[in-house]
């Protein structure tokens, strides 16, 4: 199949952006973007084995994914992250088709920040107010107001943008230090009824097998800055460290709010849907300090909106990237005259989450529906990262790819461990976890969406791709 007729237009080499990132506000981009204490009672209401799950994504997942972030972005600067290392190492077709899966994912994972900030911060104003996360109407004009102001920042730049990130990192560090704490009290003063049995893998592990897709998914992040590669200050020496930090930190915190809550709180009692602050009232109530749960869902609502925030300003720059190489409509690499942000991408982006949005909140909610999401999410957000470690060989396996930050056998070692985890990751996410009623309608809908959105990124490549004429020569 030939290759689409690229565009003359403004490339990636010749767009620059504001260079407004320094290395703190890098490592508080991968903490808000890495730790998200959303999915910790979604894995941890599987029991103990998850603690060893956890260690051995950090080890065979989490560190090779440092690796290959800080020597792909040594080698090829600049924006576009997944998808400029897949096309530098791959050709055309698969850099777009990592950069495609990076974005349709974060199209489904945005919408659902929104619905979750929604959520946890109505018991801001108390208890009372809690029903007000099912009034449809609320939800929905809540979520289309802080999706609107965060486009909005991130069009002003990352210099206004990037508050919301830091902000939102202090708040995760400060929501999973009193999680903690709180686990720590309750610990001392009642115990647990936690054994060493419930460590052990359970008679029926079937079910269990998901959670690694999932621990997998939530371990990602390191990559998102590089793809805001041209808006990082001095990007050898800054990266590298932030990635060490950033790593470390949110490894420790995913880890402790596992054990904490399941020291704290039976595993029957966790429920995925309800999130981490029903988790805090519980252990509050038994300590007598109900009054910390409202200035917790403050701090977790912030670190929200720094999620939010940080992968909607990632997840943009995709489309920005594609359609300056005219796989995608070039408007989309359009960068605002005034601000030099690609607003365009983000406003798109902003638009399809607002939809997807009001989507979900007319929708039911059930808890089958959010496994259903979540575990395609995970194949689609896992795809480039088939690709950033199968990059780290192919560069490991070339005598004339020059010298790099590490090692052939680091980057033989990284890759290696890196590809059999993310691959297995994929395939463990087809096993339905224990919310799926129809095993038949689960497979259904994950092979044939993930087959949907594959199909999409070869009609843009080679269908839309092709129809670009080239510009008469000057």
């Amino acid at each position: 199949m030939a290759e689409p007729i690229a565009l003359i237009a403004p490339s990636v080499e010749t767009v620059h952006l504001k260079r407004s990132l320094g290395r703190w506000d890098l490592i508080a981009l991968f903490v808000v973007a890495v730790f998200n204490l959303n999915v910790v009672p979604s894995i941890a209401a599987n029991g103990g084995i998850t603690v060893w799950l956890w260690l051995i994504s950090l080890l065979l997942f989490f560190w090779p994914q440092g690796i290959a972030v800080i020597e792909l972005a040594h080698r090829f600067p600049g924006e576009g992250g997944v998808y400029l290392w897949a096309k530098e190492i791959f050709g055309d077709f698969h850099g777009f088709l990592s950069g495609w899966c990076y974005w349709t994912n974060n199209m489904m994972y945005v919408p659902t920040v929104m619905l979750y900030f929604v959520g946890v911060s109505v018991f801001v104003l108390g208890p009372g107010h809690a029903a007000l996360a099912d009034n449809k109407i609320f939800t929905v004009v809540a979520s289309v107001g802080l999706m609107a102001l965060l486009v909005i920042l991130n069009i002003v730049g990352l210099g206004v943008g990037k508050w919301i990130n830091n902000l939102g990192g202090i708040g995760t560090g400060i929501a999973a230090a009193v999680l903690i704490g709180l686990g720590v009290i309750v610990f001392a003063k009642f115990g647990t009824a936690v054994t060493a049995a419930d460590f052990r893998i359970p008679p029926n592990p079937r079910f269990v097998l998901n959670s690694f897709g999932v621990i997998c998914f939530g371990l990602v992040g390191l990559e998102l800055a590089s793809v805001m590669g041209d808006e990082i200050k001095d990007p050898q020496k800054t990266l590298p460290g932030a990635v060490a930090w950033g790593g470390i930190l949110s490894g420790v915190m995913y880890i402790a709010t596992t054990l904490t809550l399941l020291i704290a709180v039976s595993k029957n009692d966790i429920n995925v849907l309800q999130g981490i602050v029903q988790a805090v009232s519980h252990m509050a109530g038994r300590v007598g300090a109900d009054w910390i749960v409202a200035p917790f869902a403050l701090m977790l609502s912030i670190s929200i909106a720094g999620i939010g925030s940080a992968w909607l300003a990632g997840s943009a720059r995709i489309p920005f990237v594609a359609g300056l190489d005219s796989y995608m409509p070039s408007w989309l690499g359009k960068t605002h005259p005034r601000f030099a942000t690609p607003y365009m991408a983000l406003i798109v982006q902003g638009v399809v989450s607002i939809i997807l949005v009001i989507v979900n909140a007319v929708g039911s909610g059930v808890q089958e529906t959010f496994q259903r999401l979540l575990s395609l999410a995970v194949v689609l957000q896992l795809v480039p990262f088939l690709y950033m470690f199968a990059a780290l060989l192919k560069i490991a396996a070339n005598p004339n790819s020059g010298k790099g930050l590490y090692s052939k056998t680091t980057l033989v070692l990284a890759g290696s461990s890196g590809l059999v985890t993310t691959t297995l990751g994929i395939v463990l996410a087809f096993f339905p976890a224990q919310q799926i009623k129809s095993l038949w309608s689960y497979e259904m809908w994950m092979f044939g969406g993930s087959l949907f959105f594959i199909g999409l990124a070869v009609f843009f490549f080679y269908v839309y791709g092709r129809r670009k004429a080239p510009l008469p020569a000057v």
